[in-house]
């Protein structure tokens, strides 16, 4: 991806973009073990991971910690919540019981090695001194009427209008037309995932379609506004359907230019 401000220390950087893992969904661990290895084998810089890290609680992740514990970067790996990682669609006996299911969710991030990003961001060097840019991770927000918005843009971005580059990771695409092109212009990359193009689509050199597109303008793959990137990862996992039909299993390999 090319950007006219990246500063020149970042430019090279390969960053590996991963999404919806939905661990509650896995049946056969050697082969959440082979996409990891492919991670690896990038040998990425920088690896981000926008949400859905469970289907609904945190010991899906029992079975998972030493697969996912083996990603790691020079500049490290970065995480936000999805809208499945609030327990949203479980019951749960009393409201104590769920926020404490989200809070053994953010210790798992921090086991894995992860840093979680909770409405905050991080500013990332590489090598030069001056050269600097910003990494904002959001919660779930969406402008989706059935899904929630518990993010808060406003707080993530405070303190980074003096970095000439930045990064927001926020998992609903549809965030990005609704409050990132219209209220934070100089936001240049933004990565998301969530749809899971449906699980169900075609996609063919030149071509691509699937149902969810009747709901989500932006669903699979790179879109440009002005100097604006979005950038929605097709998921690592899957839920409901258990496998795809033309929508693959994405791992997201970027270098910035």
């Amino acid at each position: 991806m090319a950007f006219s401000n990246l500063p020149a220390a970042f430019k090279g950087l390969k960053i590996v973009h991963i999404s919806d893992i939905h661990s509650g969904s896995f049946t056969d661990k050697q082969a959440v073990m082979k996409g990891v290895e492919k991670i690896m084998k990038e040998k990425p810089d920088l690896i981000l991971f926008t949400g859905d890290l469970v289907n609904n609680t945190a010991d899906e992740m029992a079975d998972y910690m030493d697969v996912f514990d083996k990603l790691n970067a020079p500049m490290g790996v970065y995480s936000t919540l999805g809208n499945h990682d609030y327990g949203d669609y479980v019951h749960w006996e009393n409201p104590e019981a769920k926020k404490a299911n989200l809070e053994r969710l953010k210790v798992i991030h921090h086991k894995l090695g992860w840093r979680l990003l909770v409405n905050e961001h991080v500013i990332l060097e590489n090598g030069q001194e001056n050269d600097k840019i910003a990494l904002i991770g959001i919660e779930n927000w969406s402008a989706k009427s059935s899904f929630p918005k518990y993010g808060d843009m406003k707080k993530a971005y405070e303190g980074t209008r003096e970095y000439p580059f930045k990064i927001l990771m926020s998992h609903d695409p549809s965030h990005w037309d609704a409050e990132v092109r219209t209220k934070y212009p100089d936001v240049d990359l933004m990565l998301a995932g969530h749809t899971h193009g449906m699980q169900f689509g075609v996609e063919v050199p030149g071509f691509k379609w699937s149902p969810v597109q009747y709901v989500y303008r932006q669903w699979a793959g790179l879109y440009e506004q002005a100097h604006q990137k979005l950038y929605v990862n097709r998921g690592y996992g899957f839920i409901g359907y258990p496998g795809r039909v033309g929508i693959l299993p994405e791992i997201t390999v970027i270098e910035l230019t």
